[in-house]
């Protein structure tokens, strides 16, 4: 059995016949973290790989997340995210700043979040940028 099909059956996943293959630079780089930090390559790369999946299942929750809210709800957090306060969004958006507030407590629970700047570190790498408009 080879590196790879070790590491996914580590993982859970049924080894399939698949080969792998780096290229010359990440194979560098992983040979560097393995020596400085006294492991084995296949050590790294498996704690490597292993953190990019479970960032890819953050990823795909807070996608399913955003899915589930409304248009209004979308709308809110866009705004949150681009660092809008709730007045400047009840401002934006012609609605109360606490109908913002009810927004966004309905936002972070289905986030599974407690706190807006929660929510805007979960949403960091989304770009917002059509969302945005001039403040009034």
């Amino acid at each position: 059995m080879n590196f790879w099909d070790r590491l996914f059956q580590a993982l859970g996943f049924i080894p399939e016949q698949r080969t792998y293959h780096l290229d010359e630079q990440t194979r560098v780089t992983l040979r560097g973290i393995a020596r400085r930090e006294q492991r084995s390559e296949e050590d790294v790369a498996a704690e490597l790989i292993s953190y990019a999946l479970a960032q890819r299942q953050a990823v795909d929750l807070y996608f399913e997340s955003w899915e589930a809210l409304s248009s209004r709800e979308q709308e809110v957090t866009a705004l949150a995210c681009l660092n809008y306060t709730n007045q400047q969004i009840a401002a934006d958006l012609g609605i109360s700043p606490e109908t913002v507030k009810s927004h966004m407590r309905n936002i972070l629970t289905k986030f599974g979040l407690r706190r807006k700047s929660e929510l805007r570190t979960a949403l960091s790498s989304w770009d917002f940028s059509a969302w945005k408009r001039p403040l009034r």
